[in-house]
């Protein structure tokens, strides 16, 4: 039975729509790739049951997959440049028993996603899902508000993480040199300098991308051990009572569980994301098996590793006043300083962070350009034929790579203006992406509630896949609702958590460009979809 939505909406058949996407975007004879790079015979099927002609390289195997995921989301890291969030409400028994609850709660969460990505190994990854899951009369408009909730998700990842990358080599200087002051225009600069890094790694060095991605993931695991070994060797512990039982609520909230639950945006930040190795499916090799296998070894790994930090910077923090107050801004570069007493030191360690996070904004680059490239292939995007061509020789989708220079550009600008600004553009990435969670899981749960047949897949959650599912929603409905919350009660337009306005802001937009445009021209992924049965 094939899918036919578009093609009933527009009077052509399911041929005739697919000629015409792929005439306008711009894929011809030139667009293939070689041979070699098509993939194994179940890629082929795949794309075949997708609609999708392959013009992507496949040259991602397992464990360039797996260092893309755990490099991209970079949990210790992140987790040390966020310290000041988690501390502030919870305190160090917030982010312990934080973390164990947040890593448990994706765990279910991307299990569901890894098994919709085994069912359709496709770059557009949720939106895809939504439209081929959800009911027939909601699936275009469903798939297009998720398809625009990811695009902007992803924009904002990166300039999420070239901010903290900018703002922690401020931090340095600062450390080295206490006549320095912050200006906002330095940190969008750096931004703007890490991020065109960042786009000429993606172009120029594209095909080398899986074997670089290899390699940070082992400066991933071996720069953690460059940072606890000194922190466990050179500094006092803490009291182990205090450190798993004492909360603290700094926020002036009205009790500590809540100060927790506000608290918890940091260890979410360092665990959220690993559906990015789903917008590099169509470059990765037998993609439907070693795609969810890869994610979930990635999300294993970094919750090993982001453990063992959080663990070992609650016991050697030292005194938490002092480490808030720092004026390199970043907690963690006080410690750092405090512990070892060193310059040269405290240099290299942060220096790591900078490394490894430098090497995450590669990672986001390459996910965010596949997702609007995916995106605009289904003329969800304006000028969407611009945005879905592909490179002819480089097989890369260049214009969509440099869309991404232009947005982080962009977005970088308001920093000058109001940090407060650019803030909460970045709380936007956590938002917008666990709601494209929500929605994803919630049509695949209803499809399996009604007891309607599901798509075979090479990784299954077999029987205990409802349960998972709903598992899953129960765990992300709540941190959904507390990712709008300020970091303390008494809310200023400093302090404010202005993520709610922007992702409301989001919505509206795409849904008003959906019925003046976007339902004239969007074509729902399931329309191209031909799955027998």
């Amino acid at each position: 039975m094939m899918a036919s939505h578009e093609a009933q909406l527009t009077g052509k058949n399911e041929a005739q729509v697919w000629a015409d996407d792929t005439a306008n975007v711009g894929y011809g004879p030139k667009g293939l790739v070689a041979p070699k790079y098509m993939g194994t015979v179940a890629d082929q099927r795949d794309m075949s049951v997708l609609g999708r002609v392959q013009v992507l390289r496949r040259n991602f195997r397992f464990v360039s997959i797996l260092g893309f995921g755990c490099t991209l989301i970079a949990t210790w890291e992140v987790i040390l440049t966020l310290l000041a969030s988690g501390l502030t409400d919870g305190g160090t028994a917030g982010l312990v028993w934080g973390f164990i609850i947040v890593s448990a709660g994706f765990s279910l969460v991307f299990a569901s996603i890894a098994e919709m990505a085994s069912m359709a190994p496709t770059s557009g990854g949720q939106y895809h899902w939504v439209s081929e899951f959800a009911p027939r009369g909601c699936q275009r408009f469903l798939s297009y508000i998720t398809g625009w909730l990811c695009a902007m998700g992803w924009q904002c990842a990166i300039v999420s993480i070239a901010f903290l990358v900018g703002t922690i080599i401020q931090g340095l200087i600062v450390l080295n040199h206490a006549s320095y002051e912050f200006q906002t225009w330095h940190g969008t600069l750096l931004v703007i300098a890490i991020t065109t890094f960042s786009i000429l790694f993606n172009t120029f060095l594209a095909k080398n991308l899986p074997m670089v991605e290899a390699l940070i993931l082992i400066l991933h695991v071996v720069g953690l051990f460059a940072i606890i070994i000194p922190l466990w060797v050179l500094s006092p512990r803490n009291n182990p009572k205090a450190v798993f039982t004492e909360f603290y609520n700094g926020g002036g909230w009205n009790s500590d569980g809540t100060a927790t639950l506000v608290g918890l945006s940091t260890t979410i930040t360092a665990m959220i994301g690993y559906d990015c190795s789903v917008h590099m499916s169509e470059e990765i090799k037998d993609a439907s098996e070693t795609l969810p296998k890869a994610m979930m070894a990635a999300v294993g790994v970094n919750g090993v590793l982001g453990f063992v930090m959080i663990i070992t910077i609650c016991f050697t923090l030292g005194d938490v006043n002092n480490i808030l107050n720092s004026p390199t801004g970043y907690p963690f570069i006080q410690i750092f300083y405090n512990v070892t007493g060193n310059y040269a030191a405290a240099n290299t360690m942060t220096a790591i962070l900078i490394v490894t996070l430098t090497a995450s904004t590669i990672t986001e680059v390459a996910t965010a350009s596949r997702q609007i490239w995916s995106f605009a292939r289904d003329r969800g995007l304006p000028f969407s034929s611009f945005f879905a061509y592909v490179t002819p020789g480089w097989n890369i989708p260049l214009n969509s790579v440099l869309l991404s220079l232009a947005v982080t550009v962009l977005l970088s600008l308001i920093n000058i203006g109001s940090e407060e600004a650019l803030l909460a553009i970045i709380s936007l990435t956590i938002t917008s992406l666990m709601s494209a969670y929500i929605l994803s899981i919630g049509c695949v749960l209803l499809k399996r509630l009604r007891g309607e047949a599901l798509p075979p897949r090479r990784w299954s959650l077999g029987c205990l896949g409802m349960a998972i599912n709903i598992a899953a929603l129960v765990f992300l409905v709540p941190i959904f609702v507390f990712a709008f919350f300020p970091l303390h009660k008494k809310v200023t337009n400093q302090n404010m958590n202005w993520s709610a306005v922007m992702y409301g802001g989001v919505i509206t937009f795409a849904s008003i460009y959906y019925w003046l445009r976007g339902r004239h021209q969007f074509i729902a992924p399931v329309a191209l979809v031909k799955r027998e049965g």
